[in-house]
């Protein structure tokens, strides 16, 4: 009885142990999938491809993106905006990202809050942004960009 009550112990704690080793490798999968769409991102931005860039956002009416001209919605109005704010390359010039902090809201949901910093000819810009991914239909998206 000594033996089965020790062995229970034993593979109640082996479980947890792997419940809670699973949640980690999820999250940091998770976190490296969506920190390579970033980088696609700034890969297109660098290469003045602002369609490329746009690729990481959910091509959908309820996209929200807030900026200093408020809140836009949807893809098509956003990637216009881009155009409209980003008109040549000297204006995108060569972006990097810096990320402070990548974490959990709920399953299939991060936010993920940094810098951006745009190295141009016509004058460097820099700010913050929170960004929030939602894994849709099995690809991480961009469904809310917060940037100032």
């Amino acid at each position: 009885m000594k033996v089965f009550f020790i062995a229970c112990i034993f593979l109640f704690c082996s479980c947890e142990s792997s419940i809670n080793s699973s949640k980690e490798s999820t999250f940091e999968n998770d976190k490296a999938e969506i920190l390579k769409i970033m980088d696609h991102q700034v890969k297109a931005w660098n290469t003045f491809d602002l369609e490329g860039f746009m690729l990481g956002y959910w091509k959908s009416d309820e996209l929200k993106f807030y900026g200093s001209n408020g809140v836009t919605e949807g893809w098509e109005q956003t990637l216009s905006n881009y155009k409209n704010r980003y008109p040549s390359k000297d204006h995108t010039g060569k972006l990097k990202f810096t990320i402070d902090a990548v974490s959990t809201i709920e399953k299939d949901s991060y936010y993920v809050m940094g810098k951006y910093h745009l190295k141009r000819t016509v004058g460097d810009a820099n700010g913050t942004f929170m960004i929030i991914f939602k894994k849709i239909n099995g690809h991480w998206k961009i469904i809310a960009d917060s940037s100032c």
